[in-house]
């Protein structure tokens, strides 16, 4: 696959617009995505901007103000790798408190800057289990006798 002609500008690009995400930007996600782009996180797999398009409105459904903060970001030729915070308050649980889990995602570009592939890495234990009552509390003992 070769690089999009303007590689950075691509990724600038990606991270604006993960930047202002909203439920109404949803619509413009074929924009950003290939029609046959793969996503994968710890909890999906999916492929094509519909069922793509289906998380992001799971999330908006389940979370409160969520919103992603781009703190890094490496592009080589057709890939890249987004450092980034996910930030959000719990619809249940403890509502006040904002959360952050921290992660990155690893994209590859199609020739016209769209992303093909999608691959979010974060600790699904630390960054979320934890957060939770009564799970947070066993993952947190697990963790402990773990390292100890």
């Amino acid at each position: 696959m070769s690089a999009p002609a303007d590689p950075r500008a691509a990724v600038q690009r990606i991270a604006d617009f993960y930047e202002t995400l909203s439920p109404a930007a949803l619509a413009d996600l074929g924009a950003f995505y290939t029609d046959d782009a793969r996503f994968k996180d710890p909890f999906n797999e999916v492929q094509g901007v519909p069922a793509i398009r289906g998380i992001f409105e799971h999330m908006y459904v389940n979370l409160h103000a969520p919103r992603f903060v781009v703190t890094q970001r490496m592009v080589d030729g057709d890939q890249c790798f987004l450092v980034w915070e996910f930030r959000f308050r719990f619809r249940r649980f403890d509502t006040a408190t904002e959360q952050v889990v921290r992660g990155g995602s690893h994209l590859r570009l199609a020739a016209d800057g769209r992303i093909s592939e999608h691959r979010d890495y974060w600790d699904a234990a630390e960054e979320l289990y934890e957060k939770l009552p009564l799970v947070g509390t066993l993952m947190r003992w697990l963790k402990r006798r773990a390292n100890g």
